[in-house]
């Protein structure tokens, strides 16, 4: 029996995904729960097969929970599962060595069959997230994704060049570099480009 753990912030949806994969002769859905910390904690304790993933949860995201079960060498295996096909996600995910990546459109049984294929060894990754990630690189170095990340949660130049001991001219620059490699026409829509392509 492969036992697995369901990480979903939308009750409906985790509700629904358990009852089908239980459904399943050899699958036994031991755990549900609604927030990253919450899954790390459970895949900690439960030592699940397999847990699945959701990307965007409370308190920790899913890529960050996979990271830091990669890093502690946890013996589960790490499926995401996501409704966006984003390829800064995606290559974020491949490099914290998960075993899965699917998108939530899919069917229940093609889920299953995954689960499976991820027990025997296999890496099971959307086509169309291996195509999107080879569709350009992050062009954006980890300063301007700090400086950017810091900008979206509403600080200004003066908060962001005291906070990551900068002066303010040097942290204007990192905006620019931003706006330009993203060819865009502010900092508005680099955050938003930059955020679609999960990026930052």
């Amino acid at each position: 029996m492969i036992r697995i753990i369901i990480a979903e912030d939308q009750r409906m949806l985790r509700g629904a995904l358990g009852s089908l994969l239980n459904m399943e002769d050899d699958i036994e859905v031991i755990e549900e729960v609604g927030n990253g910390e919450e899954a790390y904690n459970t895949v900690i304790n439960l030592e699940p097969d397999v847990c699945l993933l959701d990307i965007e949860m409370p308190i920790k995201s899913g890529l960050e929970v996979a990271e830091d079960l990669m890093r502690i060498g946890s013996p589960s295996k790490i499926i995401i599962l996501t409704t966006f096909a984003r390829p800064g996600y995606f290559k974020r995910a491949v490099n914290a060595g998960v075993h899965g990546y699917v998108l939530k459109d899919g069917s229940s049984d093609e889920l299953a069959e995954a689960i499976r294929n991820v027990m025997k060894g296999k890496r099971e990754y959307a086509p169309e997230l291996v195509f999107g990630s080879l569709q350009g690189d992050n062009p954006l170095t980890e300063r301007e994704k700090e400086v950017l990340r810091l900008v979206a949660e509403g600080k200004t130049a003066k908060e962001i060049s005291q906070e990551l001991y900068l002066s303010s001219g040097t942290v204007r620059n990192y905006i620019s570099e931003a706006i330009n490699k993203l060819n865009v026409k502010n900092r508005i829509e680099a955050i938003a480009v930059a955020k679609e392509k999960g990026w930052m």
